[in-house]
């Protein structure tokens, strides 16, 4: 192992600015059905994941995001490669907290903000599918998220956003909310983000609060050369780029080709496999 990742700073806490992500952990492809059931079942058991997290953390790679209260079987690898590597691992959690306008709505969210303190989260990042529906574009406004914001503080947990939605991050910074981080789609092909690529790095550059960008590999859709090249590229020293594997193999070729792109160097990792790996095409080496 080389030195350990490169690092940043959110509200105090030093993060890796490599996160480790848990789609492809918990079954959550972008891809297809069938490719859900796959994960699900070789993800099945905790400990299928545990090598994957020691890869990470081994590499100074101590931070994970995902929805945890939907996904024990993560939270038991969690809490299994702590034990056994004797280090800590940053939570990130993305609860969908319900966001109705009313006594019970509150409650409930206040219920699931409490539970992610109880499963050793330190942030609490509302899930986009909950905080977009409290946007105003008209009144360029979240409306109520201060709300929410001050039961995440009141837990004792660090608030931010999950912005699927580019403008929760303008409207946010234009209103000073007490938000710390963002999470943001950003990848070279544009997969699911709502705006132009030249839009969202423009939001991301002049985003006042570090930003966690997502899917930076569309999600399988570009190689990880590809994707993580583009990502460290084109975002600054302060934002993070979350990547999902599927084993631990993949977290380590994510890693050394992050650590290239980084150090601006060439990555060290193997040819392609091909019927034939005598090709030209292939070169000398």
């Amino acid at each position: 192992m080389d030195e350990l990742f490169p690092r940043t700073t959110v509200a105090g806490i030093s993060l890796p600015r490599m996160l480790i992500g848990t789609n492809w952990m918990a079954g959550w492809s972008h891809r297809s059905p069938a490719a859900d059931c796959m994960i699900k079942e070789r993800h099945a058991e905790s400990s299928s994941i545990v090598p994957m997290l020691e890869a990470f953390v081994n590499n100074g790679i101590d931070a994970i995001m995902g929805s945890f209260s939907l996904t024990p079987v993560i939270t038991k690898a969690v809490r299994e490669a702590e034990e056994k590597l004797g280090k800590k691992i940053i939570i990130i959690d993305t609860p969908a907290l319900n966001t109705e306008d009313s006594a019970a709505g509150r409650r409930e969210a206040e219920a699931m903000i409490k539970q992610s303190k109880e499963l050793g989260a330190a942030f609490c990042l509302i899930h986009h599918s909950a905080a977009e529906q409290l946007v105003n574009k008209g009144k360029r406004s979240i409306e109520r998220i201060d709300d929410y914001t001050k039961m995440i503080r009141d837990a004792g947990l660090i608030p931010g956003l999950s912005a699927h939605m580019p403008e929760l991050i303008v409207y946010s910074d234009l209103n000073h909310y007490d938000v710390e981080t963002y999470i943001q789609i950003y990848n070279c092909m544009g997969f699911l983000m709502q705006v132009e690529i030249e839009t969202v790095n423009q939001i991301i550059q002049h985003a006042k609060k570090p930003v966690m960008t997502i899917k930076p590999m569309a999600a399988g859709r570009c190689t990880p050369f590809v994707g993580l090249n583009f990502s460290w590229a084109t975002i600054r020293d302060c934002d993070m780029v979350t990547v999902g594997c599927l084993n631990e193999r993949e977290a380590l070729e994510d890693i050394e080709i992050s650590r290239a792109a980084l150090s601006a160097r060439a990555a060290k990792i193997q040819k392609r496999s091909s019927p034939n790996q005598n090709q030209a095409a292939f070169g000398d080496k």
